[in-house]
Order: structure tokens, then sequence, then C-alpha cells
């Protein structure tokens, strides 16, 4: 069945990519006008917490409780943000704690979401093959369609 109204993920970090991601994710939802709303999620994924053990008695807090994360969360979701309010376009902003390529799947499974766009690594050839990259690990193993921005 052909539905013009998406709900479209974006991956943000911060980084260049991810603010062209964020921009062509914006895009994207807005093509469908204003009669079929499509849903924009724009998700910052951060490193999981330790599980504390023993030895800890003073366990770190999550960064989303550390002193300065508002200015930090505002600068990082900022292209985004400014970007879907001059378009109208709905826009939830989330941050997770986990694998970024695994937090982006299980999310879009779980929210039934159409397409995830991300931003290329812009890692070298070398790095990309003894590390990865978020984008490679999602575009080979999502279940639905990934658009990668470079």
């Amino acid at each position: 069945m052909l539905t013009l109204s998406k709900r479209i993920i974006v991956a943000i970090d911060g980084s260049p990519q991810s603010d062209k991601a964020a921009e062509e994710a914006v895009r994207l939802a807005s093509i469908s006008g204003t009669k079929f709303k499509s849903q924009l999620y724009a998700v910052l994924v951060l490193p999981s917490m330790k599980t504390p053990s023993f030895t800890d008695f003073f366990p770190d807090k999550p960064a989303t409780e550390m002193p300065g994360w508002d200015e930090k969360r505002d600068r990082l979701f900022y292209v985004v943000e400014k970007a879907a309010a001059e378009a109208a376009v709905q826009l939830d902003a989330l941050v997770l704690y986990g694998d970024p390529a695994e937090e982006l799947m299980m999310f879009a499974e779980e929210k039934g979401c159409d397409v995830i766009v991300i931003g290329s690594s812009g890692k070298g050839r070398m790095k990309r093959t003894l590390l990865g990259s978020v984008s490679t690990k999602v575009a080979l193993h999502a279940h639905c369609s990934v658009y990668i921005v470079r």
C-alpha cells in the first residue's frame, strides 16, 4: 500500500555529516506536504553506561545528567530543530544509550520507521575496515531503507 506520510529517523552526532543528514531528513519529511504529515525522529546515541561493580562506590552519572548538558544538547540538535521548525515538520529529539548502530535499528523497528537517514562516516578506507562504521552496519543490517548522506 502506498503511504505518503513517512516515519523517518535521522542519526545525530554533532559532526558535519550528521548536520547534512539532518537537513536531508527534514527535506524528505517535508516532501509529503501538509495533508500527509511525516514524523521525524532525531536520535543521538551515547555510549552505554558501564555496569557498576562492587569497586564502584560512586558510579558515573549519565551524560544527560552532567553539568552543561543542556547547552551541549542544544548544540547537537540545533541544525535539525531549526530546519524542522522552518519546514513545519513534526520532530521528536531523543537521546539513547548503547551501540549506535544497534540502537538506531532497534528504534526503527520499534517505531515502524520507513527510512533511516545517516551521515557517511568520513573515515578512511583502512580505518573503516578495521573499526567498521555505524553507517555501514546500519546499511547492511537494517530492516528498512537506509539513506546515507555524503
